[in-house]
């Protein structure tokens, strides 16, 4: 059994990379000022040009050592990490009970309310004289 470890498939990284973030090959390869069939042969090459890579990198919004280091496992571990279950409350992190937005209606109907209310008692002073 060797122990030597597999060099990493960048053409895969970028392919995983790119899923993740929801773009098709076609919106990468405008990008970077090619065609989809290109980015194709490039996410089935084991390695890619430096240059290229960094143009690549730059249209996902990654560095050129997240495409070389991917690790999907990495990926999964940040992400079980990082969710949390809303049905229950973590120290420190208490999620909105509430919709904000119903507050800020609310809060707005309370000072038109108070306006009118201000409008109708100057009216009673000012036809009560």
């Amino acid at each position: 059994m060797s122990t030597a470890t597999k060099p990493k498939h960048i053409g895969r990284n970028i392919s995983r990379i790119r899923e993740l973030k929801d773009m098709k090959q076609e919106s990468l390869a405008q990008a970077i000022g090619t065609n989809q069939q290109t980015i194709s042969a490039i996410e089935n090459s084991e390695t890619v040009d430096e240059q290229k890579l960094i143009e690549i990198a730059k249209a996902l919004g990654v560095s050129v050592e997240a495409i070389k280091n991917f690790s999907e496992e990495a990926v999964f571990n940040i992400i079980g990490n990082t969710f949390q279950d809303h049905g229950a409350i973590t120290t420190g992190n208490y999620g909105c009970t509430f919709n904000p937005l119903d507050k800020v209606v609310e809060l707005y109907e309370r000072l038109v309310q108070a306006e009118k209310d201000k409008v109708e008692y100057l009216e009673k002073l000012l036809n009560g004289k």
